[in-house]
């Protein structure tokens, strides 16, 4: 009896593989196999990338609070100290966000967080 192959499963593997490949460049989008690795590697880099975006954008955060504090004479540091002991709850996102755009609120925030 000759050898049974599940022909359906495996060629839609392949054509998912293919789908996912759609737009490389050269063989990278033609051969199963080259498709494949690309694919693999574009998938993990996406992954990662998910969590690294998280800690890019908390770190732009902060790097805009402290340029915004450093006009406003205070540190970052003595900024976030300050606003916790006043029981100020703005996470960084918005902080960043009134720093960048209104800066007559967050030197209201500044004087908050120096007395």
């Amino acid at each position: 009896m000759p050898r049974s192959t599940n022909m359906v499963a495996s060629r839609a593997r392949r054509k998912k593989v293919l789908k996912l490949a759609k737009g490389y460049r050269l063989s990278k989008s033609k051969l199963i196999k080259t498709a494949k690795e690309s694919v693999d590697r574009a998938l993990s880099y996406a992954y990662r990338d998910r969590k690294q975006k998280k800690r890019n954008m908390r770190k732009l955060w902060i790097t805009r609070i402290n340029a915004a504090c450093r006009l406003n004479d205070i540190s970052y540091s003595r900024f976030i100290g300050g606003l916790k002991k006043n029981s100020i709850d703005l996470n960084r996102k918005t902080l960043a966000d009134l720093a960048v755009n209104d800066a007559a609120a967050f030197s209201q925030l500044v004087s908050a967080a120096k007395a």
